[in-house]
């Protein structure tokens, strides 16, 4: 039986970048608009509610209106933007968030697609806060850098654009109140919010999210080795998501904005010093792929029944 899919704001990067994946595969069908029905209200209505699947691909106010057009109890909504993130009724669409969480989302009929930065953070922290390795109340810092692709189109016109890149680093979320924070700390098991520090780099795409952690500070102490045996644990038999060994961490002299390249793969990283107690978590994704292009269409084969990793880029 062939999956009926329509992507309302198919357009945009991360709506480009969904149609890309889900191309040539003879199992899914999609419904497309023509451009002068794009923002007709009444021909958006029909293909959200003849579509097995939506992916929503739009700003938040209107993804809340595209949801609000579909007048059936069948149509599955995958929504991009950051509207349904920690909204009732909606399962968040991150399969490796904890043991069992694949499932519910299978059964799913609303599930919310995770911002690129809770990927690689609550990766990093879910494991080690289930564990009772990190106290739910212990402060938390995440940093990073992502690509400027991340920011849409106005950000990519704005480092592509005639007067060329605005600068090669950009700090952002300076006032401590970015819409991440919110899926964050509600997924993470964590009391507080943590300190979340993101910057932009003068990339296109591409993204390393960072977890310090003051191991020698934390209650009983965790090695390097045990931070490491949770996280390995947690995501092992994974073809998505990868921990390195160990040694190879201690190996690497300096770790790449493009790491894991224009791929779907989250491959997670512990770097430290046993000697001082100290640690350095980091993920790194594509934060167009795993970040959310490659979860969408994850989350979509998960809810069609088909097998997870059909059409991502591993």
């Amino acid at each position: 039986m062939t999956t009926q899919v329509f992507i309302d704001g198919g357009h945009g990067t991360t709506g480009i970048e969904i149609a890309d994946r889900l191309a040539g595969r003879p199992e899914l069908s999609l419904i497309r608009l023509d451009e002068k029905d794009r923002k007709d209200a009444g021909a958006r209505r029909d293909a959200l509610n003849a579509a097995d699947v939506v992916i929503l691909c739009l700003p938040d106010d209107a993804a809340r209106e595209a949801v609000a057009l579909i007048d059936n109890d069948r149509t599955c909504v995958i929504d991009a933007s950051t509207a349904h993130r920690v909204a009732d009724g909606w399962t968040y669409g991150f399969p490796e968030l904890e043991p069992g969480h694949r499932e519910t989302l299978a059964a799913s009929r609303f599930v919310a697609n995770p911002g690129c930065w809770p990927t690689g953070f609550l990766a990093l922290v879910r494991p080690l806060s289930l564990a009772g390795l990190l106290p739910a109340d212990w402060p938390v810092t995440v940093s990073g850098a992502s690509g400027y692709s991340g920011g849409g189109k106005a950000m990519i016109a704005e480092y592509e654009g005639a007067g060329g890149a605005p600068t090669a680093f950009r700090a952002y979320g300076l006032s401590l109140a970015h819409k991440h924070v919110p899926e964050m700390t509600r997924y993470s098991g964590l009391t507080h919010a943590p300190l979340f520090a993101p910057a932009v780099a003068n990339a296109y795409r591409g993204m390393l999210v960072e977890v310090p952690l003051q191991l020698h500070a934390m209650p009983g102490a965790p090695a390097l080795a045990d931070v490491h045996t949770t996280l390995a644990a947690a995501y092992a038999g994974s073809p998505i998501v990868s921990v390195a060994p160990l040694a190879d961490s201690d190996a690497m002299g300096a770790i790449e904005l493009e790491q894991v390249g224009a791929t779907d793969r989250l491959q997670l990283f512990v770097f430290g010093n046993a000697t001082s107690g100290q640690a350095r978590l980091v993920a790194a994704l594509d934060n167009l792929g795993k970040g959310a292009a490659g979860a969408a269409v994850q989350n979509l084969n998960i809810l069609a029944g088909l097998p997870e990793t059909a059409g991502l880029r591993l």
